[in-house]
């Protein structure tokens, strides 16, 4: 019968208090005196505090026996068995007092496990052994039911709520105590994990951190520098598609520019192709670095030149061990950090396994991202090493690598220099590679510049007559030296192959003029070629050795589908000139020299042939007899090693008679000869002002057209004295990016008796960079609000010149320049109110034409005016300011209609005076001229002759005469009687005009006449 069946047949208000006897009752508290407190302290019939006797018991056990049989149905058990179940029953009741354990004990043990302690502790003769199997069944179920009220009567002791309390806290500090000893024996393993960390990151930072150039032997030259001095950022480009409206047409994609270390930034997956030596690696490398330096993820760099050689692709625990990391992880680390998405995967070089295994090398690198989503992925390849999308599908974003831009360059070469200890090469190897143009289109990926950094520290700072050996040390390390250095297996193609191949390509697009062919033409070139190469014969057929040549040469791209080009144009001038050498073309090239697009090709034609082939290719290009083909000739002097002495002299001196430029229409004149010029120009060493002023014209003229070039030629000019030179470097900014020109020139030169113009937003913007600038111009349509903060905060501001500016109303916050001493308004036709000028302590102000002259006359401080406008009143004295001491002023056409000279001699101060009117000036006006006590420089302009000079008197003060703006058609004879006194006379002509000089020297046998060019 099971204990419930039972527990229905035996009411609990029956057996509750008959259990209930079985214990004596305690006091509140713990319990905690006499420990343990045992079973049989708390029975009531066993020990001093015995209240039951073993009678009684058996009483309980009989009563409970009875009930059960008296209950309603059928009876659990014979009636004859009655009294045996009964004694069985008691003697197990009795039994508690023999048991060894606490209530506590009892509780945790359950009703089960109590009533079998008391069955096996109870079991002796007649304890029911021999009962039927109803009976033992029934006595079973009795000891259960008993057991259940005999717990719950231990449950609401107080004391046992209070020891159980007890009893748990103690199990508890002992359960601690046991697992920090199991911690202390047995790490738990991220705790393993967080202390190989620490020591695997400086490892990764410390091994990455070393940038290695393959394929330099140079013996001065270092192969290893520090990644974060040389290290620069490059830019990848990438395409994204743009979100429309609904409703709206889909966009096209278009290109994205983003720095190269941010790819990952906004992408987990990224495929990043690059041209050889273009910074793949390199920027693996840097990744790498910053992650274990910011411990922003676990970097694991995976060359797959390295992990291929093993047969099968490592798996996450075999990663440190497949690229011999001489540390050992914990078991399972490497799964538990790409599990938990903090892995950074960097695999390097897909272009350098052979093609059988970038499939699998896809199948395993799409089985890691699939099996630990979460983790940033990127996997770097030459451009053409697999179709395009290859990796789309499974959310792969491609980016290539763009070529370094001008700025690179320049930072790179810097660092390579800081990193090489070599700081006297930077600015001259910087100079060259500005000038020199073929030379600068080589620098364009960092492998490149890097050899070109440890070629010209290696020649002492000397590059151009090295230019042929950087080309065939550069195409000695892309095609052999570089993949065999870095570990990689043997290609298929010797050098000589290769070049022989490459040259025959180089030398069709030549001819065709052009820097792209389509694939088919390449494979036909290839293939014509292929019987006379052995080498390349065996490696398949023209399709095949042609991809080899793409993939493995460095010096082949695919620019679009189904064309082809060389990575540098260099190159293939270099290769082009090369094979026509060999194959004693030299008709040809000379029959090309009129071609600008061919300059490169000779020049390396020079340095290929021999010393009678070149001769003749020199004297070719002299007898044109024109100014750019004599400098072409003069440029491949550098490439002519072995050359005819006559013949090296007559270029030398044909060359010698167009540079330097000895005027500005010299200057002019060379610059037509096109870029090639700049690498030529020399100075400022050993030149004459005159000679200096006509290099930098030439550069200038040529900033349009090589910037780069050009500016450095100018750079060298910066710290020349000369007015003229350093008027010439300030006066065409505009040709250049205004803050690199404001860095490299302007900030540089001596501000004296220079005035900057700024006619451009950016100009105004790089003003705040440089040291201040006394006298500046601003021209075109800037406010003053503009114009103010371009200048900064108030700075030593002497003269300000605000030219063809339409927008210009106001001038009230020029009075935060106290400095200013002269003002120029040209072309102003809004400004108004000259009165808010009275603050200043203005010396000079030149108008015309502004809105009005309102306020003019309240600027008591001036010593210069000029006036190219209407004047109001009738005298002058109503219109220019009274109190103000002039001494020079300028009236220019229209401004006397009203008022003529009258009043003029009002300021007596007056020592020049200066009249381009276009009315006749009346005896009243002389008369004013006369009264001038101070007058020594008169200027007259060619608007006054043809209507005359009038009643001119004799004037015997003036000993200075300037006639601007003729023509040399004015009749101006009656000059030489009304001013007996003049001693200099300066004739400016109007542009295009010639004047005869020997008229005027005639006229005025006791003065110096000159003649100046505007």
């Amino acid at each position: 019968m099971e204990p419930a069946v039972l527990g229905g047949k035996l009411a609990s208000s029956l057996v509750a208090p008959l259990v209930k006897k079985l214990f004596v009752t305690g006091g509140p508290g713990a319990g905690l005196v006499d420990r343990p407190v045992r079973l049989t302290r708390l029975v009531s019939f066993r020990g001093e505090q015995r209240h039951l006797g073993e009678a009684e018991v058996r009483r309980l056990a009989g009563r409970l026996v009875g009930a059960s049989l008296d209950s309603p149905g059928e009876p659990p058990f014979p009636r004859d068995e009655e009294t045996a179940v009964a004694d069985a029953l008691a003697a197990r009741l009795l039994a508690l007092g023999d048991l060894d354990m606490d209530d506590v004990q009892a509780v945790r043990l359950g009703h089960r496990e109590l009533a079998d302690r008391l069955r096996r502790q109870a079991s002796r003769p007649g304890s029911g052994a021999d009962l039927s199997a109803d009976a033992g069944y029934f006595l079973d179920s009795a000891t259960e039911w008993a057991c259940l009220h005999i717990l719950e009567f231990f449950t609401r002791r107080s004391t046992f709520v209070a020891r159980t309390l007890v009893a748990q806290t103690r199990g508890q500090a002992e359960l601690i105590a046991k697992v920090d000893e199991l911690i202390t024996r047995m790490p738990r393993p991220d705790a393993r994990d967080t202390a190989f960390e620490r020591r695997y990151l400086p490892y990764v930072a410390e091994q990455c951190n070393r940038i290695t150039i393959y394929g330099i032997d140079l013996r001065d030259s270092p192969d290893r520098w520090p990644l974060e001095v040389a290290y620069l950022s490059l830019e990848a480009t990438g395409t994204e598609e743009r979100a429309t409206l609904p409703g709206e047409p889909p966009e096209p994609e278009r290109t994205v520019h983003l720095s190269a270390e941010e790819a990952l930034r906004g992408d987990d997956r990224v495929l990043l192709r690059g041209d050889a030596g273009s910074g793949k690696t390199t920027l693996v490398q840097w990744l790498a670095v910053t992650a274990a330096r910011e411990s922003s993820r676990v970097p694991y760099v995976l060359p797959l030149r390295t992990l291929i050689r093993a047969g099968a692709l490592p798996a996450p625990a075999a990663f440190l061990t497949a690229v011999s990391c001489p540390l050992t992880p914990p078991d399972g680390w490497a799964e538990r950090v790409l599990s938990a998405g903090r892995g950074l995967v960097l695999v390097d070089g897909l272009d350098e396994i052979p093609a059988a295994d970038r499939n699998r090398t896809r199948d395993w690198l799409l089985a890691l991202i699939r099996a630990f989503p979460g983790n940033r992925w990127l996997l770097t390849s030459r451009p053409t090493a697999v179709r395009p999308d290859w990796l789309a599908a499974e959310g792969f974003r491609e980016l290539a690598l763009t070529p370094m831009r001008q700025d690179d360059v320049t930072t790179f070469v810097r660092r390579w220099h800081a990193a090489a200890d070599a700081p006297e090469y930077e600015a001259k190897l910087l100079d060259a590679l500005r000038t020199k143009r073929d030379l600068a289109r080589l620098a364009t990926n960092p492998l490149m510049c890097g050899l070109i950094c440890a070629l010209h520290r290696e020649r002492r700072g000397y590059l151009p007559t090295g230019r042929k050996e950087l080309y065939d040390a550069a195409l000695t390390m892309l095609l052999a030296r570089r993949d065999r250095e870095r570990g990689m297996e043997a290609v298929d193609l010797g050098e000589e192959a290769q070049l022989e191949l490459l040259q025959r390509l180089a030398y069709a697009l030549v001819l065709s003029g052009r820097t792209e062919m389509d694939l088919a033409t390449a494979e036909g070139i290839v293939e014509r070629a292929l019987p006379s190469v052995a080498s390349a014969a065996g490696q398949g057929d023209a399709a095949t050795v042609l991809r080899t040549l793409v993939l493995r040469s460095g010096l082949l791209r695919r620019p679009g589908e189904g064309s082809l080009d060389f990575v540098h144009r260099t190159f293939q001038d270099y290769l082009g000139a090369r094979y026509a050498v060999e194959e004693g073309h030299l008709d040809v090239i000379a029959g090309h020299a009129g071609d600008t697009q061919w300059e490169d090709v000779i020049r390396m034609a020079v340095a290929h042939a021999r010393p009678g082939e070149r001769a003749v290719l020199l004297r070719r290009l002299l007898a044109e007899d024109t100014p750019r083909l004599t400098l072409l000739a003069l440029a491949c002097l550098e490439h002519a090693t072995a050359l005819d002495p006559a013949v090296r002299a007559e270029v030398e001196a044909r060359a010698g008679a167009l540079i330097p430029p000895r005027s500005t229409a010299d200057a002019k004149a060379l610059a037509e000869a096109g870029p090639l010029v700049l690498e030529l120009l020399p100075g400022p060493e050993g030149l004459t002002d005159v000679e200096a002023h006509g290099v930098t014209v030439t550069a200038s003229l040529l900033g349009g057209q090589e910037p780069v070039g050009a500016l450095a030629v100018l750079q060298r000019f910066r710290a020349h004295p000369a007015l003229d030179v350093r008027r010439q470097l300030v006066g065409t900014w505009e040709r250049f990016d205004a803050q690199e020109y404001a860095a490299e020139i302007l900030n540089h030169l001596d501000r004296a008796d220079l005035i900057l113009t700024c006619a451009t937003d950016v100009q105004r913007a790089a003003i705040t960079g440089m040291r201040p600038w006394s006298r500046l111009a601003f021209s075109g349509a800037h406010s003053l609000s503009d114009v103010l903060t371009g200048m900064g905060a108030p700075r030593p501001l002497e003269e300000l010149y605000l030219l063809k500016n339409p927008v210009l109303t106001d001038l009230g916050g020029l009075a935060a320049f106290g400095s200013l001493r002269r003002l120029t308004l040209d072309a102003c036709p809004s400004v108004r109110e000259l009165g808010q000028l009275a603050p200043l302590s203005l010396k000079e102000l030149v108008i015309g034409p502004i809105a009005d002259l309102t306020g003019l006359r309240e600027l008591a401080s001036l010593d210069l005016l000029s006036v190219a406008q209407w004047l109001p009143g009738t005298r002058l004295t109503e219109s220019l300011p009274l109190p103000a001491p002039l001494e020079i002023l300028f009236l220019g056409p229209g401004t006397t209609a009203t008022t003529g000279l009258r009043g003029l001699s009002h300021w007596s101060g007056l020592k020049v005076l200066s009249l381009a009117l276009t009315t006749s000036l009346t005896a009243d006006d002389w008369e004013e001229v006369s009264l001038l006590p101070l007058l020594t420089s008169l200027h007259l302009h060619a608007s006054l002759f043809p209507y005359g000079l009038g009643p001119m008197p004799v004037l015997p003060c003036v000993t200075h005469l300037r006639l601007p703006t003729l023509s040399g058609h004015e009749d101006v004879s009656v000059l030489a009687t009304r001013l007996p006194g003049v001693r200099t006379v300066v004739v400016e002509p109007a542009p295009g005009a010639h004047v005869d000089i020997t008229r005027f020297a005639s006229l005025f046998p006791d003065a110096e006449v000159t003649l100046k060019d505007r």
